[in-house]
């Protein structure tokens, strides 16, 4: 597993981004809570109760809004 750091203008950092080996990627937040999935296979981007936000990746979009 694979993990970006997400940081801001000021480089604090505001969330996390978790590569499995098959693509599929979990965001965190800060202290490390779920903020959503994506799954590269159906292109689609997930919020934490796995409803669906959009099409492609919108992860750091979910990360930022928090």
């Amino acid at each position: 597993m694979r993990r970006q750091t997400v940081t801001d203008a000021r480089y604090h950092t505001i969330g996390y981004i978790d590569t499995a080996t098959d693509g599929k990627q979990t965001a965190r937040d800060a202290r490390f809570h779920v903020v959503g999935y994506y799954d590269p296979r159906a292109d689609t981007t997930r919020d934490a109760r796995h409803r669906m936000v959009g099409h492609g990746n919108l992860l750091a979009s979910l990360i930022a809004c928090r």
